[in-house]
């Protein structure tokens, strides 16, 4: 039997109309989607910081304690004076130090790398340098205004010549210091730092910017 024209036509706007329901649904669906990823979007991004910044803090702490193994072997077993006993690259560390006919292994490859610099590379950081004093008193703020104490006794030992002296904080906070690289292109180095100058998610030891943030076996 066949179908009138009138009801042809009803049925064809009924499809056009249940078609143009489904439609504005599936817009109103990706906008709504769409609000919820915009929201995500900054915890997102702060949680992959945080998680580089937590990888940057464990590597960072252990290419403080290679150093300090580094120099306990160059005083210890080879007795060069304290100005003489630091590295002056990081490949030295890779290296490792002699030990029999072999060499132990101070810094793993992992650790090498910066997880905050795009070039992947550590800033090193010179004894006695301002970015180190800058470093100190923010350690010792967040400390109470107490330095904290070198526990490395050998270090302990030179921390004079590797620190420069910092005169108690009195309160003072240390926001709004930078912690400016010097400008020394080689030579024995006590600490790594980030390089990066963003501020950060996680405050280590009180600090709030990655510029801030110096890995050395002195204050620990």
């Amino acid at each position: 039997m066949a179908l009138s024209p009138s009801i042809t036509s009803r049925k064809c706007l009924k499809r056009h109309s249940e078609g143009g329901y489904t439609l504005v649904a599936l817009l109103a669906l990706m906008t709504v989607l769409a609000l919820f990823a915009m929201a995500a979007a900054p915890n997102i991004r702060q949680q992959a910081q945080r998680e580089r910044e937590i990888e940057t803090i464990f590597r960072g702490e252990e290419v403080a304690d290679a150093i300090r193994i580094y120099y306990s072997y160059q005083v210890t077993r080879k007795g060069l004076r304290a100005d003489q006993a630091l590295p002056t690259s990081i490949d030295q560390l890779l290296e490792g130090v002699p030990f029999g006919t072999k060499k132990i292994q101070v810094l793993r490859p992992s650790a090498a790398r910066n997880p905050l610099s795009e070039s992947g590379e550590w800033s090193l950081v010179r004894p006695r340098s301002s970015q180190l004093a800058d470093f100190q008193r923010s350690v010792m703020l967040f400390a109470g205004n107490v330095r904290p104490p070198t526990n490395d006794t050998q270090l302990k030992q030179v921390e004079q010549l590797m620190a420069p002296p910092v005169l108690p904080t009195l309160g003072l906070s240390s926001e709004g210091q930078s912690s400016s690289s010097d400008e020394v292109s080689s030579g024995p180095f006590i600490g790594v730092s980030t390089g990066s100058k963003n501020n950060s998610v996680i405050n280590y030891y009180g600090i709030d910017r990655h510029d801030g943030w110096i890995f050395t076996p002195l204050f620990r």
